[in-house]
């Protein structure tokens, strides 16, 4: 069985740039770029939903080889990577050439891409534009969620926003 690949992020986000695809990052790899000090394994993207950016997504994920993720089969397996498949549904994990990617369409507490994109932040990372989610908006998610994980990195994530003010 192989191992699945080491996440990279310059990759997943060149790649995602390159079909400009329009997502916002979201969860804790988007806070982490404001400041928070979790270190995570995989990149969390809200993408718009209209059909050419599922279009263009599809595309970048298969470059990326993606691949639905499972704890069983770690190295994933293979599904139809396409627009209208990925329209079929809300959350897809998956682990790609690059490593793990989970699309959340609607990601706990929010509306989606567009109430995302309106208070977040822009970022050029790897030489790309890109949207995080705003601390606020992350927090407001990881109440929302309120996974064990989430509630950890909730206090984290309030004291973050004392210190530096809304974003």
């Amino acid at each position: 069985m192989p191992e699945p690949a080491a996440f990279d992020p310059e990759r997943i986000v060149r790649v995602l740039g390159a079909h400009r695809v329009s997502y916002v990052l979201v969860g804790a790899l988007a806070a982490r770029l404001q400041g928070f000090p979790r270190v995570t394994a995989d990149a969390d993207i809200t993408p718009a939903r209209d059909v050419a950016n599922l279009e263009r997504l599809a595309a970048a994920l298969r470059e990326l080889d993606a691949r639905i993720y499972t704890e069983n089969v770690p190295e994933g397996l293979a599904f139809d990577c396409s627009a209208a498949m990925l329209a079929r549904g809300t959350v897809w994990n998956l682990v790609t050439s690059a490593g793990r990617i989970d699309l959340l369409f609607e990601p706990a507490g929010t509306g989606g891409y567009e109430d995302l994109a309106a208070g977040a932040v822009r970022f050029e990372v790897f030489a790309v534009a890109l949207l995080a989610a705003s601390l606020r908006d992350v927090l407001r998610s990881k109440e929302a969620a309120n996974r064990p994980q989430d509630r950890s990195d909730a206090v984290l994530l309030r004291e973050l926003i004392r210190r530096t003010g809304p974003r």
